[in-house]
């Protein structure tokens, strides 16, 4: 993954879960699953990695522009999804004075974790930060679902805009001074600037046209990014 990774400090602890089981439904693991815990494992989907090596490869990549990434959430998060069978540990090495660094590998359960999370939070329109992640981390997915999740969502923005207007244009009827409605009037313009996103979005991903899926070449800037982030 090349691109950017949104990441929610408020929610960056990983709770102790199992992994899905082998049946492939759906456990706790995925259900409670952070951005952060994705974060780390759509990381790993690149390849091995150490703790430190995810740290400086977010930090390359701007992902702190948004929020505060810190040792001490991403080893937590990295122990925390080992412990859920998500991620496993494939190595330690030492280079001169340099402290032990564990290289850690994702696990097929933690692979799957990732997809089921993105097709979980896809469609939602409650979970902002998880969406941003989501969509981030949707070129994991077959480009017919990601549409399929990404027009169920646009219906439910369309349903809660359509709502919005109503009540801001009742509450105004009613002779609520607009001094009151402003968040209101934010939140219906927010609503429409993103269903606007959508529609235009949701054809260029439908035009076969548009590279979808990962890249058969690493770019140099990609391979200088990896490199850079293991020094």
């Amino acid at each position: 993954m090349e691109g950017s990774i949104v990441i929610d400090a408020t929610s960056a602890r990983e709770p102790d879960d199992a992994a899905p089981d082998a049946a492939g439904r759906v456990g706790p693991s995925v259900a409670r699953l952070t951005p952060l815990g994705v974060a780390v494992l759509a990381l790993l989907s690149e390849g091995d990695m150490h703790p430190y090596e995810m740290i400086r490869l977010m930090h390359l990549r701007r992902d702190d522009r948004l929020v505060t990434i810190t040792n001490g959430t991403v080893y937590h998060t990295v122990a925390r999804l080992e412990r859920a069978g998500l991620i496993a540990e494939v190595g330690v090495d030492r280079e001169g004075r340099r402290p032990e660094r564990t290289t850690y590998t994702q696990t097929d359960a933690g692979a799957a974790a990732v997809l089921e999370w993105v097709r979980r939070e896809l469609p939602r329109v409650d979970h902002p930060v998880e969406f941003r992640v989501a969509l981030a981390e949707a070129h994991g997915l077959d480009r017919e679902d990601v549409l399929a999740l990404l027009d169920a969502r646009r219906t439910a923005l369309a349903d809660a805009h359509a709502s919005l207007v109503e009540g801001h244009r009742h509450a105004l009827g009613k002779g609520v001074p607009a001094q009151y409605l402003l968040e209101i009037a934010r939140e219906e313009a927010l609503l429409q600037a993103e269903l606007a996103w959508m529609d235009a979005t949701l054809p260029r991903i439908a035009d076969p046209d548009f590279a979808w899926g990962p890249d058969a070449t690493p770019s140099e800037r990609y391979l200088a990014q990896r490199k850079a982030a293991r020094q």
